[in-house]
């Protein structure tokens, strides 16, 4: 297994260009060039933890070939543009911290600290969260943790601007709001001022529950609990955010291959699938969070079935090529003049089902990096 899956991560690197990633199948299908952008920042966090994991500098070495494309002498970086208050965008900031520790070069802190200032001035809800977008006014998705709230943490450990009590009032809030008592699941959007065509009025909630959504949430989780020091009461409040999410997840975990629907709540349904991307974040947390001392034993066991469901079912070889199936491409609300995308239950089964995208690919590849800590 092990050949097979670094084969598999070499071979994309080699089809892929700093500006035309095989793995950024969004634009490839639009058939442009990459720009600075959340999708291919998972695959290169992915790959640095390759290399801290293998020794292989061949991983890192390519993030850096990406990374200078993009980051400029003066840290501006191109094709990032802060007045679209785009959250997603700084999840692939990420990379500045560990590429500036590898090189050294003040290009990457001062990128670092020009996406910090910008996020700072991302829009906010009432209830002091970010926007996901500005053409998503006032709307809090569980991605937006994810892309934002790990590299605002990131940021202030490394540069010890800011405060943690930021990142927890977004959180509680995401807890307080989108979180469904009886199941324990998270919806994926909340609009705080109950407008959008896609929000209940009375709760300002999406209709279902998304697994990748969820996914990102769960690896928001552990990324800040690796980051905030042991011992910090802030630190133990996202450990048991993190238990109540991983023993809600558990009742609907196929029996079989360990691995998650993509409308989680619905099993079975018609048209619904064994989702990749969303288990192997699930798979991913409960390792990391393991690892971390965050979650019980049980879920180290319950996260390397999954991982191994997904290897199993849909990590395959077609004409010499190795591909990982069964990801959905992308899904989301809204805006208003895209209806189609209202959070029904026979919208996020209609969203194509592609191999290789980035935002499956990635977790998988964390996943297995959790997957090979535990050999050593």
């Amino acid at each position: 297994m092990r050949e097979t899956i670094e084969k598999y991560i070499l071979e994309l690197i080699r089809r892929s260009t700093p500006r035309r990633t095989a793995w950024n199948l969004e634009k490839i299908r639009e058939g442009v060039d990459v720009s600075w952008n959340y999708i291919d920042g998972c695959m290169l966090t992915a790959l640095l933890a390759m290399t801290e994991i293998t020794g292989d500098d061949r991983y890192a070495a390519f993030v850096e070939q990406v990374a200078d494309s993009f980051v400029q002498e003066d840290g501006s970086i191109d094709t990032f543009d802060p007045e679209k208050h785009v959250l997603d965008d700084y999840n692939e900031g990420r990379i500045l911290f560990p590429m500036y520790s590898r090189t050294e070069n003040e290009k990457y802190r001062k990128a670092a600290k020009m996406l910090y200032n910008s996020l700072l001035k991302q829009p906010r809800t009432e209830e002091g969260n970010f926007w996901h977008k500005s053409i998503y006014p006032n709307q809090v998705w569980l991605d937006g943790v994810y892309m934002a709230l790990p590299f605002l943490a990131m940021y202030q450990d490394r540069f010890g601007d800011g405060e943690i009590r930021d990142i927890m009032k977004q959180l509680r809030v995401v807890r307080e709001k989108m979180r469904d008592p009886e199941t324990g699941l998270y919806y994926h959007g909340y609009d705080a001022s109950r407008k959008a065509f896609w929000a209940d009025p009375a709760t300002g909630l999406s209709r279902n529950f998304w697994l990748r959504s969820i996914g990102w949430y769960a690896l928001a989780l552990t990324d800040l609990i690796e980051i905030i020091p042991r011992g910090m009461e802030e630190r133990d409040e996202l450990a048991e955010t993190l238990r109540e999410l991983m023993e809600s997840l558990s009742a609907f975990a196929d029996s079989e291959t360990g691995m998650y629907w993509q409308v989680v709540n619905r099993p079975g349904d018609k048209g619904n699938y064994l989702e990749t991307s969303g288990s192997a974040m699930i798979a991913c947390a409960m390792l990391k969070g393991t690892r971390l001392g965050a979650l019980e034993e049980k879920f180290r066991n319950q996260g390397k079935k999954t991982f191994e469901g997904i290897v199993n079912h849909h990590l395959k070889i077609r004409d010499g090529m190795i591909g990982l199936d069964n990801i959905c491409l992308v899904a989301g609300l809204g805006p208003e003049n895209n209806r189609r995308r209202d959070g029904s239950y026979e919208y996020y089964i209609s969203e194509p089902v592609v191999s290789d995208d980035a935002k499956g690919a990635a977790p998988f590849v964390l996943c297995y990096t959790e997957i090979r800590r535990l050999d050593m």
